[in-house]
């Protein structure tokens, strides 16, 4: 894999959310998915997953930690620069797991407008 993978692990939803506003708006990367960690440092953690050229996951990574830190606490940070092969293995995961909220949302979303139909 010729990319860089970047994961930032935030205390809660909102901060994560604004560590990756903040990440997607500082360079051209990617969102591979998220994670949510229960039983992190006392609370819910959030892992972000992002994929990209390596200086602009280092930007974004970098930008992301910096906005996160002004909500709430961002707990870990890191960049793998190409990142061996073996890993597109883990990246398929991340994919997926994106893909299956956003499945579930949509459902969540369908199941709200049925309701103020009726």
């Amino acid at each position: 894999m010729e990319k860089a993978l970047g994961i930032i692990d935030a205390k809660g939803l909102t901060t994560a959310v604004s560590a990756l506003d903040a990440a997607t708006k500082a360079a051209d990367v990617l969102l591979l998915g998220t994670e949510r960690v229960i039983g992190g440092p006392n609370c819910m953690s959030v892992s972000i997953h992002i994929t990209g050229e390596v200086a602009a996951v280092q930007a974004a990574v970098d930008a992301g930690v910096t906005a996160g830190n002004r909500v709430g606490t961002i707990i870990s940070s890191s960049v793998l620069p190409r990142p061996h092969d073996d890993l597109d293995k883990l990246f398929e995961m991340f994919s997926n797991n994106l893909k299956q909220n956003s499945k579930d949302e949509s459902y969540i979303n369908n199941e709200e407008l049925s309701d103020k139909e009726e």
